[in-house]
């Protein structure tokens, strides 16, 4: 089993930053399958374009573009490659970051395929960090990091307690946010509309409404990463009424405009040797 060490992944890289300990880097994936292997450290990744496969003692998990992944240090696994490109981001953090900062230890246990919107939003940031630094990137990187493991801790940590009808509100939310009520999904899920509304918080970690704002920007992240849209298609696309609503929202939860965003992190971003 080969064990690959701190900032150390398959494929090329195409930029790393590194301070204290943290390691951001943005790699192409150009083999069809990795052999099996370890980390020296946990990390994140995020697909930003193409989309593969990642293998472990759970099972087979689908990593499309926009998809997070956070991966245990000692979670053996390997990666199948689905299309005929592929490009991610990496997050390693140290061992010693959770006990240093008092993060929860259910977080070290396993890997996971992260599905909390807030998350995708807080790891936008960073990566945008990562694309244009500066003299507060550092500072701003820890911050973020620490808010993106805070959102993570706010997941039931026993998931398989929690009602099959949460992953189809998920799927209706992202789906068919428009033409929802409390009264349609209670009909759709066999839910009553009062336990609904208790439940909601609970098991997405916000309202309805909100979750459904937040996952539409973490739709239109993963489209300015890995894609050639229009922000007016983009806005079309992701269900926002227009333009200046999808830049609004975007903003609120982002910190950058989506245009400014795409010219400094998308395809017409500056990549670094």
């Amino acid at each position: 089993m080969k064990l690959l060490a701190t900032g150390q992944y398959y494929g090329n890289m195409q930029r790393e930053w590194r301070r204290g300990g943290l390691v951001l880097s943005e790699y192409d994936y150009r083999a069809t399958a990795t052999d099996w292997h370890y980390h020296e450290n946990p990390y994140f990744m995020y697909v930003l374009d193409g989309e593969l496969y990642d293998n472990s003692r759970r099972g087979k998990v689908r990593c499309a573009a926009g998809n997070l992944m956070l991966y245990n240090w000692d979670e053996a696994h390997r990666n199948l490659k689905h299309s005929a490109a592929a490009r991610g981001f990496h997050l390693e953090v140290p061992r010693d970051y959770f006990s240093a900062r008092g993060i929860p230890a259910w977080l070290r246990e396993g890997s996971m395929l992260v599905d909390r919107p807030a998350a995708y939003h807080l790891l936008g940031r960073i990566y945008h960090e990562f694309h244009a630094p500066d003299a507060f990137t550092s500072l701003s990187v820890d911050l973020l990091l620490l808010q993106l493991f805070e959102s993570l801790d706010k997941v039931p940590a026993a998931p398989k307690q929690e009602p099959p009808w949460v992953g189809r509100l998920r799927e209706l939310l992202r789906e068919e946010a428009d033409d929802l009520s409390l009264a349609s999904l209670s009909a759709t899920l066999g839910v009553h509309p009062v336990y609904l509304s208790r439940a909601v918080p609970k098991y997405l970690g916000t309202t309805l409404g909100e979750y459904i704002r937040q996952s539409r920007v973490r739709q239109a992240l993963s489209l300015l990463h890995g894609s050639d849209h229009t922000l007016t298609d983009i806005a079309y696309r992701c269900g926002f009424a227009d333009q200046s609503h999808f830049v609004r929202v975007f903003k609120r939860h982002v910190g950058v405009t989506p245009g400014r965003y795409r010219g400094q992190v998308g395809r017409g971003g500056k990549r670094a040797g």
